[in-house]
């Protein structure tokens, strides 16, 4: 068994109103934007234009320092990375090579939160600031590439970890963490399939040299890479091999393929920038109150959850991937259960609107069920005038039906047929008897042969018989009522 060794490299987008160098608009989600339509002179490099730091990249290279509980170095600076590429038209990338602004961080996963099977401390090297490239667009037909650059100059924080992780599942882990520690920072948007987050990762087994994996585009794909990379480099050493050089693999979904080796590897020429001046920041001023202004941590916000609210882990966990998810359900749980006294909506929330959402094919969207309507809806849930059956089919008709949320929900109970039978009630009796009546083979058993399993098929029978309108614990009560006094016919 081979031991492995993993680190990671992530570069993260910032969300910053600016680009880090210029005044052009930094949209992050400018994949569907027009291409070269948020690009100032100097992200295209024209002659004369010169650099001018965003002080909005700072305040968030230093949130993520925190998050990630790093020391911030007073003073950090900017280097020029030298290469040639279409998306780099500067011929360097500005970075902080030598002085980073963020280093000797730790990030703890552990078995509660991150459901690791123990607890594992993950080193952090280093936070540096530094500018995106442009974005190349290979066209197949005819064999050219165009370049977008609007990707050019957005500000990025590059994360550098220890190759501390000896399991891929750390790995899922962390990444899962890092990300929503930037979304509740309000960092990043936290989405890999944009490319806001983009992960390089390091791979070596036993004493040998290191492999990195660029271009993994997901957490699954990372995962995968990982695995098939583990199992590459095994094969080669367990077949007498050695891996003695430095390489970077790209990874195509199915397999990692070379890209290029240490002989192969470019010289870029580090030298500091000498348009850019030093970051000092005096720390004892700045850091004390950028930490008080920042909401409290993920860890934090889950126990809150869990005690205050009185959640489950795994629903919280699902909580916690989506802030607007998260809000919505504050906002929620205000409305139902401070002002009106009715039950906790999680379930109602996690299970079943999200699971409409998953049949419907559409994305959360606090519009698609307006807490006023999700509200009025738990009230008649909870009083007994909507059966949890016919609830689900309500929930779906009224997020693919806006206009019917203009109506009085207790209106559309009454249109729809929809209005549960009472528990106590003679229609719920009668329904009862008759599916005793019509079902007697089944009823010797329950009643004579004592298989009481079959009573489930009763009370389906019922519910059928009712178009879904009574509640299955009231079927059963009257089912049992009635079987007691059940005689076989002579």
């Amino acid at each position: 068994m081979h031991t492995l060794k993993i680190g990671l490299e992530i570069h993260t987008q910032l969300k910053t109103a600016r680009k880090l160098f210029s005044l052009s608009h930094n949209n992050t989600s400018n994949l569907l934007t027009k291409p070269n339509s948020q690009v100032s002179f100097f992200d295209v490099s024209l002659p004369g234009s010169q650099p001018r730091l965003n002080p909005q990249a700072i305040v968030c290279a230093l949130k993520c320092a925190i998050g990630m509980n790093c020391r911030v170095n007073a003073v950090s600076k900017f280097d020029r990375k030298h290469y040639f590429y279409g998306d780099q038209p500067l011929g360097y990338q500005i970075t902080q090579r030598y002085h980073a602004i963020a280093n000797d961080g730790k990030v703890l996963l552990t078995k509660r939160y991150d459901g690791l099977a123990e607890d594992r401390s993950i080193g952090i090297e280093q936070i540096q600031l530094e500018q995106d490239t442009g974005r190349s667009l290979y066209k197949l037909d005819n064999g050219t590439t165009d370049i977008d650059f609007n990707r050019s100059n957005i500000p990025l924080v590059e994360m550098v970890t220890r190759p501390d992780f000896n399991d891929i599942e750390q790995v899922r882990a962390f990444i899962k963490k890092y990300t929503k520690m930037l979304q509740n920072y309000d960092i990043c948007t936290g989405e890999l399939e944009t490319g806001a987050i983009r992960v390089d990762v390091n791979v070596n087994i036993d004493q040998f040299q290191r492999i990195e994996l660029k271009n993994i585009p997901t957490t699954s794909a990372i995962v995968n890479a990982i695995r098939y990379e583990y199992k590459r480099q095994c094969q080669v050493v367990d077949n007498g091999g050695s891996i003695d050089e430095v390489e970077t693999r790209g990874w195509d979904g199915k397999k990692t393929y070379r890209l290029r080796s240490k002989e192969d590897s470019i010289d870029y020429r580090y030298m500091p920038d000498p348009e850019l001046p030093a970051i000092k920041l005096d720390l004892e001023d700045v850091m004390p109150k950028l930490k008080q202004s920042l909401p409290m941590s993920v860890e934090d916000k889950m126990e809150r959850l869990i005690k205050q609210y009185g959640l489950k882990l795994r629903d919280v966990n699902i909580l916690m991937n989506d802030p607007e998810l998260l809000e919505y359900y504050l906002d929620l749980y205000e409305e139902v259960v401070t002002k009106k006294g009715l039950s906790n909506p999680i379930n109602w929330l996690v299970h079943d609107f999200l699971g409409c959402l998953t049949k419907s094919e559409k994305e959360f969207s606090r519009d698609l069920f307006p807490i006023r309507e999700f509200s009025g809806f738990l009230e008649l849930i909870e009083d007994g005038t909507l059966t949890k059956q016919n609830g689900k089919l309500l929930m779906m008709h009224l997020m693919n039906n806006k206009k019917d949320q203009a109506v009085p929900i207790r209106e559309l109970v009454e249109s729809f047929g929809m209005k549960s039978v009472g528990g106590d009630g003679e229609e719920l009796r009668e329904i009862c008897r008759k599916v005793i009546r019509e079902n007697e083979a089944i009823v010797r058993d329950i009643v004579e042969k004592k298989k009481r399993g079959k009573m489930n098929y009763l009370v389906g029978m019922c519910m059928r018989e009712s178009g879904g309108r009574v509640d299955a614990g009231a079927v059963k009560k009257e089912l049992a009522s009635e079987l007691e006094k059940w005689r076989p016919l002579e």
